[in-house]
């Protein structure tokens, strides 16, 4: 989190937080799955190929579904004051194997193209503020071939299973289609 410009403003305000005397619970997802849609639904819409530098780089998405139902948890049910919680998916997929999922969610296969650093900073720029691409392009070189930390806290807090991608990218076949 020491270098992450994202997490660094996070942190600001979990700071801000923490000194104002309230009680607080914070949330702190790693990837999100619905990332997904920045990426790629405009390229599986448009040209039907996704264009990636590192196929192989892995993340362990989070289902929006289960963050929200963290939220509520903590919410409801005491023992979660001033208390941090970060949230990884319980699955490492390589952005290749999330591709997949997507396609089998539309039912139509999805070329992936494997392009350069470069061409992926510009096509990233397209949907997201330069902060941000900045942030997936570091984290999709450091993943590069490499699992992802995934977590086993949304069952331990709510009692349920983790989604995994594929149930998000049923969940979202629409906005792919």
């Amino acid at each position: 989190m020491d270098r992450d410009p994202i997490a660094l403003q996070h942190r600001a305000v979990e700071t801000a937080v923490e000194d104002s005397g309230l009680d607080w619970t914070f949330i702190r997802p790693g990837m999100f799955a619905t990332n997904a849609l920045w990426w790629w639904r405009e390229p599986i819409r448009g040209k039907g190929v996704v264009r990636l530098p590192y196929p192989e780089s892995q993340t362990a998405p989070v289902h929006e579904k289960d963050l929200a139902a963290l939220a509520v948890t903590t919410l409801r049910q005491p023992g979660h004051e001033r208390r941090a919680y970060t949230v990884y998916g319980p699955e490492s997929l390589t952005l290749r194997q999330q591709v997949e999922h997507i396609a089998k969610a539309i039912g139509r296969p999805i070329p992936i193209n494997v392009i350069s650093v470069t061409e992926a900073r510009e096509e990233l720029g397209r949907t997201m503020p330069p902060v941000g691409v900045e942030v997936i392009v570091k984290q999709w070189t450091a993943r590069n071939g490499t699992p992802a930390q995934t977590s086993t806290l949304v069952e331990k807090i709510t009692g349920r299973a983790a989604r995994r991608f594929a149930e998000w990218a049923i969940d979202h076949a629409g906005d792919f289609s």
